[in-house]
């Protein structure tokens, strides 16, 4: 193994708890247990919940070597930390808060650990606590069997003025409320005018998401491309048909090389965000191109081998 002078810096993403979320809000556990007996809820899910995060927290930090680097980053700080290329990301919590930091990492190694397996499923978070060191030890030497990298495929949105946001599930394109998404899509040499609830362009890991739901709701038979298969599936959600616009482009797949062209005829409202995280967005107004397409990036999860 390297000297641990030499190893690189540990970033451990986490986010606050349900009961900590309640702490902050109402000043002491008395107060917060008031407030859920008000509504005929308990405390003691969260209080239990809290406690398996801490728990595996602990072993988790126990298990990098004392003088490495580390630092504990929250979810809500992700988008003003600044990654270097050797981090080692860390993620503790539900699968969920993978894509919050995959949309600013640029091909860091990224090991996750489910802290409550009997809560979350652990797809993207397949590591036990106790389990942590043997995956850490694996991304330190760089060598054996036991773990491998599995390169998920991510979506790139870039506006025509070169923003662009990343996403490991799905980009989302509409209006920030309830109304009418206004715009014209083109997928290829098709091209149509459409007010709609918006557009959903998934990647492979977003097919366990919200595109998911779209393909069990429309009762389709389609065939989601697979978490490392450089392909995008893109849905409009409830296109309206009427004299002005169409409904004809409502489903499709963008092929790596290939873009799915949106723009905007929203004079206000009008949203662009990746993952879920809307307060992480670009406007999408009247002369607003997007290009979606598979990005470049991946996100390099370690998983235990097969």
């Amino acid at each position: 193994m390297k000297e641990s002078l030499r190893l690189p810096r540990v970033v451990l993403v986490t986010r606050k708890t349900p009961l900590a979320l309640l702490l902050e809000r109402h000043g002491t556990l008395a107060q917060a247990r008031f407030y859920l007996s008000s509504r005929g809820q308990d405390i003691a899910g969260h209080e239990e919940n809290h406690a398996r995060f801490e728990d595996a927290l602990t072993l988790v930090v126990g298990e990098i070597p004392p003088d490495q680097r580390r630092v504990r980053l929250d979810r809500s700080d992700l988008d003003r930390f600044l990654f270097a290329p050797d981090d080692v990301v860390v993620v503790v919590g539900q699968d969920g808060l993978v894509p919050n930091a995959a949309k600013y990492l640029h091909g860091q190694l990224t090991i996750g650990v489910n802290p409550d397996a009997d809560r979350y499923d652990g797809i993207l978070c397949p590591h036990a606590p106790a389990a942590f060191g043997a995956a850490l030890a694996w991304v330190q030497q760089g060598e054996g069997k036991g773990y491998r990298v599995e390169r998920r495929a991510m979506a790139l949105a870039e506006r025509e003025d070169g923003q662009r946001l990343l996403a490991l599930n799905e980009v989302f394109v509409g209006h920030r409320s309830h109304q009418s998404a206004r715009y014209r899509i083109r997928a290829g040499e098709q091209e149509e005018r459409q007010s709609s609830s918006g557009i959903i362009c998934a990647t492979g890991t977003g097919g366990t998401g919200w595109a998911r739901s779209l393909v069990e709701q429309w009762r389709r038979e389609i065939a989601l491309p697979g978490p490392e298969h450089p392909r995008l599936a893109w849905f409009v959600r409830e296109p309206f048909p009427s004299v002005y616009t169409g409904t004809r482009l409502d489903f499709g797949f963008v092929e790596a090389g290939d873009a799915l062209v949106v723009r905007s005829e929203m004079g206000e409202g009008g949203v662009i965000f990746a993952d879920g995280i809307e307060s992480d967005h670009m406007p999408f107004l009247d002369g607003h191109t997007l290009h979606v397409r598979v990005a470049q990036e991946t996100l390099n999860l370690v998983i235990p081998a097969q």
